[in-house]
């Protein structure tokens, strides 16, 4: 007998792909929750039954999630303040345990323990932790940084001729949204009832070098590598403008891929879903055309 199925944050890009996935398997039924139910009419004539579902409003969980015996709790957007996020999810986790489903998928950050220097790695960690103590059996999908952030940071070293980066000589197992949304809804969808933790990567694990020399390769355009301090790199993205809560949380990535937090590599995509993940240079050479693409003022 089919198991019904629920995905958390059905209007996010993950989740959407994750449920338009699942949908062309014949997988399910299934459910979805969002905060905006109005705007995923066309899964409710699909036959997904949609329902709102407010994080921040734990107490109108256990209702949201009802009937689910699997559920993949995607990982909020609330970075507005500290604290919010791992509120929201404790308070779902909560929620899946009172609602009676029997196992959770969550999608994780690679390495977020005390040794991690990214800003959200403890909210990764704290559910993580939340998650073991709650007794579920649970599948943490560890995603490492998306191969799709890099085309416009490459767009832009592609228009200066400089990648400019706070990396140093460290790697990254960049893998590619639509590498976590498969394996999402294949860890969603299988029988798997226990407990495990999986790096979800790239097939290698790439250097800023590396990128800007596939880079360099793919669009025939040539492109150094600068590195350059944290500190320096996070005072350049304050001066362009952008948030300094923003710059500083894009500049811990940098100093996690120096420290070699997120110098990882695995095949769980492949063993999850049946087929390898998509490697950095198929994929920017995909998106060619974008990496060209005139960079806006």
């Amino acid at each position: 007998m089919s198991q019904p199925l629920l995905v958390t944050g059905a209007g996010g890009q993950l989740g959407r792909r994750v449920v338009d996935l699942l949908l062309a398997q014949g997988a399910g039924p299934l459910i979805v929750t969002t905060r905006h139910p109005e705007k995923l009419g066309e899964l409710r004539a699909r036959g997904v039954d949609v329902r709102r579902a407010d994080f921040d409003a734990p107490a109108s969980l256990p209702e949201a999630f009802a009937g689910a015996a699997r559920l993949l709790l995607i990982s909020t957007d609330a970075l507005d303040r500290p604290g919010r996020r791992i509120a929201q999810h404790r308070g779902a986790i909560e929620a899946v345990v009172k609602a009676g489903v029997r196992h959770v998928v969550y999608t994780s950050l690679t390495n977020p323990g005390p040794g991690s220097p990214i800003t959200i790695a403890p909210d990764h960690q704290a559910t993580e932790d939340a998650i073991a103590a709650s007794g579920l059996g649970a599948t943490v999908l560890r995603n490492n940084l998306y191969a799709d952030f890099l085309v416009a940071s490459l767009r832009r070293a592609l228009a200066t001729g400089r990648l400019v980066a706070a990396a140093g000589d460290g790697k990254a197992g960049y893998v590619t949204r639509e590498d976590c949304a498969r394996t999402a809804a294949a860890a969603l969808a299988a029988d798997f009832n226990g407990k495990r933790v999986l790096d979800i990567t790239g097939p290698a694990a790439v250097s800023q070098r590396e990128l800007a020399q596939i880079a360099s390769d793919v669009t025939g355009k040539s492109i150094d590598y600068v590195p350059v301090p944290r500190d320096a790199l996070e005072q350049g993205m304050q001066k362009a403008g952008m948030p300094a809560a923003v710059a500083t949380l894009l500049a811990s990535f940098d100093e996690a891929i120096a420290r070699g937090t997120l110098d990882v590599a695995t095949r769980a995509v492949e063993e999850l879903t049946g087929e390898a993940a998509e490697d950095v240079r198929r994929f920017l050479a995909r998106h060619r055309d974008e990496l060209l693409a005139p960079v806006e003022p």
